[in-house]
């Protein structure tokens, strides 16, 4: 039976875009926000700014003061937060039906004169409270660093996906208060903005509140930022190692893949999945299973808008394996699939995994006007909800050859290894 969520669209004077998808099943309405502002859009030497204005728009804006937006919705039972990734931030909250124009009102508060607050002192705090997480989440933690490692390994310098989200201590300590009002002028504005209200609500009662209160936000004046080429696969393998304090070694393989949004990355994924992204993925059953060389593999593709995508397996050696024969393995269950490609079971197992995983977070009203924001912000297209399976199950297995063989070739490959350290290695690192 095809997916039939409602999809009500409309688009305001100023460029803000505003999806209503009524679901009256249970008194509350999710609202939730897509700004087209990531670390991709960061310029070098003023990495983070995108993760450190999510912390921002928590801490007042013209009417709003610092820390009133989670108290006044808590107060009446609404869950929210906020993130930031690479092609976009987003802010959400989860409302009772009678409480979304609150929800509306202080969101257009902040998504339009935030600056009003954003003072040399709250920039200074939340700097502070952005370096820390750095460290609890990265520095501080085993692997903490390995993403970080494949990004700028992966990606050439100067391309978007290069540096991580999180950004660096050199660049948050060195930006001014005029780098972060500028940077909020050029991205927060209604068109390069997506509202979704998903829930208890009408198509006519949800644009005419989007109208009412986002409809004086003025449009930004920054041009729009054209994507980068895609990017091929690696011409020849990269290899970062690091010898670090982590319980056992070990490797990120790592692999650019074609753009999200398309049928060959769906097939890419499909592909990892099968190597390795599956309990019962070749690499599991002969690594963990079979030979006990791995206390652990995975695999997962990220789907990114601007010249790539990324995809990686991870591999967890045993104790007292060599690392290099565990990387030689995955190699030659790697090479005997792009050989052979899937078996029938392992093309079965794999969209079955996917088709679950997305009716699962569909059957979150929260989750499914997260999908929405994501596709119509990024893709133009919020029927994504609706298509989304029959484009996955048309995948056919010469599809995922294909896109294998074009995408996960063993010389394509960035491998960064966390190697445990001794008193011999300690604080070595070697990059070739």
């Amino acid at each position: 039976m095809p997916l039939d969520y409602p999809i009500h669209r409309h688009t305001l004077p100023n460029g803000l875009r505003v999806v209503v998808s009524p679901d009256h099943t249970v008194p509350n309405v999710t609202v939730n926000l897509w700004v087209g502002v990531g670390s991709r859009h960061e310029s070098a030497g003023r990495t983070g700014f995108a993760h450190l204005f999510e912390h921002l728009m928590f801490q007042g804006s013209r009417h709003v003061r610092s820390g009133e937006h989670f108290e006044a919705l808590m107060e009446q039972g609404a869950r929210l937060n906020a993130t930031t990734w690479f092609d976009r931030t987003n802010y959400f909250e989860t409302v009772p039906t009678g409480t979304v124009e609150l929800a509306l009102w202080l969101e257009a508060d902040r998504h339009g004169h935030l600056l009003d607050a954003v003072t040399q002192e709250n920039l200074d705090n939340q700097r502070d409270v952005v370096k820390e997480e750095k460290r609890q989440r990265y520095d501080n933690q085993p692997y903490g660093n390995a993403l970080i490692d494949v990004y700028a390994t992966l990606f050439p310098e100067g391309h978007p996906y290069h540096h991580p989200t999180i950004g660096s201590m050199e660049d948050l300590d060195a930006a001014s208060l005029e780098d972060v009002h500028a940077f909020f002028r050029r991205f927060y504005g209604p068109d390069n903005t997506v509202l979704t209200l998903c829930g208890d609500i009408t198509p006519e009662r949800g644009f005419a509140l989007a109208e009412r209160y986002f409809g004086p936000l003025p449009a930004s004046a920054a041009p729009p930022r054209p994507n980068h080429p895609q990017l091929e696969p690696l011409a020849a393998p990269l290899r970062l190692d690091r010898v670090s304090a982590v319980p056992n070694d070990r490797l990120h393989v790592a692999f650019r893949l074609p753009v999200d949004g398309t049928d060959e990355f769906l097939a890419a994924a499909v592909a990892l999945d099968c190597v390795g992204g599956l309990s019962t993925s070749r690499l599991v059953r002969r690594l963990v299973r079979r030979e006990q060389s791995a206390l652990g593999a995975h695999a997962t593709a990220w789907g990114f808008v601007d010249g790539s995508s990324l995809g990686f397996v991870v591999l967890d050696v045993a104790p007292g394996v060599d690392a290099a024969a565990v990387e030689d393995a995955f190699l030659e269950e790697l090479a005997s699939f792009l050989d052979g490609g899937p078996t029938d079971a392992e093309l079965e197992a794999s969209l079955a995994q996917s088709e679950r995983s997305w009716l699962s977070a569909l059957a979150s009203q929260e989750e499914r006007a997260d999908v929405i924001s994501h596709h119509h912000l990024l893709h133009d297209d919020p029927e994504v909800v609706n298509t989304h399976l029959d484009r996955l199950t048309a995948l056919t297995r010469d599809d995922v050859v294909a896109a294998a063989r074009r995408w996960l070739q063993p010389e394509s490959r960035a491998v960064v290894a966390y190697l445990v350290e001794d008193d011999a290695t300690a604080d070595e690192e070697a990059v070739a």
